[in-house]
């Protein structure tokens, strides 16, 4: 075997390196999800309840 590289190997380990970094992520992504959730969650909530406090002092007539 000759001391030149490859192409075909070095594009091939490019590739596998790039998959990885991808899979790595979206690895990343999928624990955050859960908290995002939760956060609108809570932010929805807080809208609501300023919204029915805001409306509660109004004198109906």
């Amino acid at each position: 075997m000759s001391d030149q590289p490859n192409e075909i190997l070095e594009a091939a380990a490019a590739k596998a390196q790039q998959d990885a970094a991808a899979q790595a992520k979206v690895q990343g992504r999928k624990s955050h999800w859960p908290m995002r959730i939760i956060g609108v969650g809570i932010g929805s909530a807080a809208v609501a309840a300023a919204v029915l406090f805001a409306n509660s002092g109004k004198k109906k007539d």
